[in-house]
């Protein structure tokens, strides 16, 4: 079994998640639910394979089930969500078999998921923060209107 599978079976994963959904479940913008976490993932993982990248389907996919995890810590307590995602990928990934180099990647990952522009565009970084911005269906949405995303950042095509 992959190890991302893992992540997802995971009690922990489970029960944040379900604190998650129950915290969105009226949540009118973007959810950050399975939907938006595999359509990070899958477009990750498609920008991975056409730069010909060498990160695995398992850093790629484990990075996107945890990356928005920590909402229900910013929810509650205020603590930036990038942070208690972190802590959570540290807490949950050696569970399910990944190797301390590959949390490292993983929780660095995290943590700087929403900033734009690290020093190499080929780094794991700015790669997730690409996929994790074209996984929202800008063109679609009900509330496109009122969304605080500035016009030139929604997503107007798709790309992947």
């Amino acid at each position: 079994m992959e190890r991302y599978q893992k992540i997802v079976r995971n009690k922990r994963f489970q029960r944040e998640y379900q604190r998650l959904e129950e915290k969105e479940q009226d949540r009118r913008f973007c959810r950050h639910n399975m939907e938006h976490f595999l359509a990070a993932a899958r477009i990750c993982y498609i920008i991975v394979l056409e730069k010909q990248l060498e990160i695995s389907k398992d850093v790629i996919y484990g990075t996107a089930f945890l990356h928005d995890l920590g909402r229900i810590a910013e929810y509650e307590t205020g603590k930036s969500h990038e942070e208690a995602g972190a802590d959570l990928a540290e807490e949950i990934l050696p569970e399910c078999g990944y190797e301390p180099w590959e949390i490292e990647q993983i929780t660095d990952t995290i943590r700087g998921h929403r900033r734009k522009g690290q020093k190499d565009p080929d780094s794991f970084a700015d790669v997730f923060y690409q996929a994790d911005k074209l996984s929202r269906d800008c063109i679609h949405c009900r509330v496109r209107e009122e969304c605080y995303w500035p016009e030139d950042r929604k997503n107007d095509r798709y790309r992947f």
